[in-house]
């Protein structure tokens, strides 16, 4: 398929020895390399918050904006291996890139993601390191949090089904949609993050996969937490999937 990207969003390219970073100008009028360093957040006091899991994160302080600053870390069975390096197949092609452009083309399209602001590669012979940098989405949390504490209602599963149905109508398949990928707000607003890997798509068959992957890791969450998986809560999604035509 091939992807017309949309004109609003105006990327800018600038080199630092092995590494290079895209951003918007947009959004920042200056990127500099100890951005995507945590080293440097934490001596100038500005980290806000750290994310738990097998990724790095921080939540940092630049100027009025909150920012979310992710080192890109391998999983599976390669991850106890080679933790976050990556084989080298040209910098369009690297991981930080492709998600950095696609978080701007689905800004452009108004869906609800959080906005790119920059990302770096790290070229290292024939691999490579890499890091974004998102705007963080205010009075937001995981729909895991909400579930943890039994909060989650009706209208937030239909809610979640209606937001699934519009990406999937735009053709994002998002590779790890679970429930730690999907945050609401206090207005109910619902958003999805983390896209590595995604990417836009003809209509087919990863929207029933899409689905049954947030399936198993609601399932997961339940058993994790003793607690019975919500049948009609998923119902309510699925309604709300199929009735946002």
């Amino acid at each position: 398929m091939m992807i017309v990207f949309a004109s609003v969003v105006e990327p800018a390219l600038i080199n630092h020895g092995d590494s290079a970073i895209l951003y918007d100008v947009q959004r920042v009028t200056r990127v500099d390399n100890e951005w995507f360093e945590p080293t440097y957040w934490r001596s100038e006091n500005k980290v806000v918050g750290e994310a738990a899991g097998r990724g790095s994160v921080i939540f940092v302080r630049e100027d009025d904006d909150t920012w979310v600053l992710r080192h890109y870390h391998r999983g599976g069975f390669v991850g106890r291996f080679v933790s976050d390096r990556y084989f080298w197949r040209g910098l369009e092609r690297t991981r930080a890139f492709r998600e950095w452009r696609l978080l701007s083309e689905l800004s452009a399209r108004n869906l609800p993601v959080p906005p790119p602001i920059a990302a770096r590669v790290c070229r290292r012979g024939v691999g490579y390191t890499a890091d974004i940098i998102t705007g963080y989405l205010d009075n937001t949390r995981s729909f895991e949090s909400i579930l943890d504490e039994g909060n989650a209602g009706h209208e937030s599963w239909n809610l979640i089904g209606r937001t699934l149905r519009r990406f999937h109508d735009h053709g994002v398949d998002h590779c790890d949609l679970n429930v730690r990928n999907i945050l609401l707000d206090t207005q109910q607003r619902v958003y999805l993050v983390d896209f590595d890997k995604s990417e836009l798509r003809d209509s087919g068959s990863w929207r029933v996969s899409n689905l049954k992957r947030l399936k198993r890791s609601l399932r997961k969450v339940a058993l994790e937490t003793g607690t019975v998986f919500d049948a009609a809560g998923w119902q309510a999604l699925e309604q709300g999937y199929q009735s946002a035509r």
